[in-house]
C-alpha cells in the first residue's frame, strides 16, 4: 500500500472524494482515487445521527472498519472532535485499519486534543482541522497561530475548511510549515488552480453525500408528485456496483 504521507505533495495535491459507507468508498476507489477519506457528516447521516459529535464512537469506528475491509487504498477517517475520549477513539480507528484521521477544533484552539491523538497512535497521519474560517471565529493570523500550535503538538497536516479565496489560500500555504488541506466544491476555484497555489490536499467533504441525498429527495419528489422517473437517469449500474462489492473483486482489502 502507498505510504499515505507521500501522497501529500504541494502543487500536486491528494484529491479526496469523501465517502460515507463501504459502497461509496469502493465507487471512489474504482474511479482511480489514491486514497479514501470519510466524511463525518455523511457517516453520521447514514447511521441516523446528526453531524456534530453526536455519533456513538463504536458506530463511527465500525463504519471505518467496513470501509477498510473493502478497499486497498489508504483510508483516512474524519472523527470530528474524537467522540468523547479522543485517545481511545484514535486507537480504535487505527486498529480498524485507518492510516490517518481528521481532528477538528472549534471556537478555540485545542492543542491538547492534538497531543492526545498523537500519543495514542504515533503512526497515523494526523490532520488538524482549524475552524476559524468555517465558523467565522478568526482570520488568517489566528489560523496560522493555531496551525503552529497544532504542529508543535504533533499534527502532520493542517486542514482549513471554509476558505478557497486564492490570496488567502496562498498565504496559508506560505505561512504554514506543513501540508495544507482545503475543502472545495461548487463555487470554489478549480482543482488545478488550487494545486498551483501549493495546496497538498483537497477534500470535497460532506458535499458528495449531500449531492447523493439531494438526488434521493428529487427522485422522491418526482415519484410522489407527477410520477416521473427522469431523476433516475445516470444511475450507477446494478451489475457494476454488485461486482465492486463481491468478495475477491479487484481493489477489495
Amino acid at each position: 500500500m502507498t505510504d499515505f504521507r507521500d501522497l501529500h505533495v504541494p502543487g500536486k495535491p491528494l484529491i479526496l472524494v469523501n465517502a460515507w459507507d463501504a459502497a461509496s468508498a469502493r465507487v471512489v476507489e474504482a474511479a482511480g482515487a489514491a486514497a479514501v477519506a470519510t466524511t463525518s457528516a455523511g457517516v453520521a447521516w447514514s447511521l441516523g445521527a446528526p453531524d456534530g459529535d453526536a455519533l456513538d464512537a463504536s458506530a463511527a469506528v465500525a463504519a471505518v472498519a467496513r470501509i477498510t475491509a473493502v478497499v486497498s487504498v489508504p483510508v483516512t477517517a474524519d472523527i470530528e472532535k474524537g467522540y468523547g475520549d479522543v485517545a481511545e477513539t484514535v486507537r480504535r480507528v487505527h486498529a480498524a485499519g485507518a492510516v490517518g484521521v481528521n481532528l477538528e477544533d472549534g471556537a478555540t484552539a485545542e492543542p491538547d486534543r492534538i497531543a492526545a491523538a498523537r500519543a495514542a497512535a504515533p503512526e497515523l497521519f494526523l490532520n488538524a482541522r482549524i475552524d476559524t474560517f468555517l465558523a467565522g471565529v478568526g482570520g488568517l493570523d489566528e489560523t496560522v497561530e493555531r496551525a503552529t500550535a497544532y504542529l508543535a503538538a504533533g499534527a502532520d497536516g493542517i486542514f482549513v475548511p471554509g476558505v478557497t479565496d486564492p490570496p488567502t489560500v496562498a498565504a496559508l500555504v506560505d505561512r504554514i510549515d506543513a501540508p495544507v488541506n482545503v475543502m472545495a466544491g461548487p463555487g470554489a476555484p478549480g482543482l488545478a488552480e488550487l494545486a498551483a497555489l501549493g495546496v497538498a490536499r483537497i477534500s470535497l467533504g460532506s458535499s458528495v453525500a449531500q449531492a447523493a441525498y439531494g438526488l434521493v429527495a428529487r427522485v422522491a419528489a418526482a415519484a410522489l408528485g407527477d410520477g416521473g422517473y427522469g431523476e433516475l437517469a445516470g444511475a450507477a449500474d446494478y451489475g457494476t456496483l454488485n461486482a465492486l462489492l463481491t468478495p475477491g473483486a479487484s481493489g477489495r482489502g
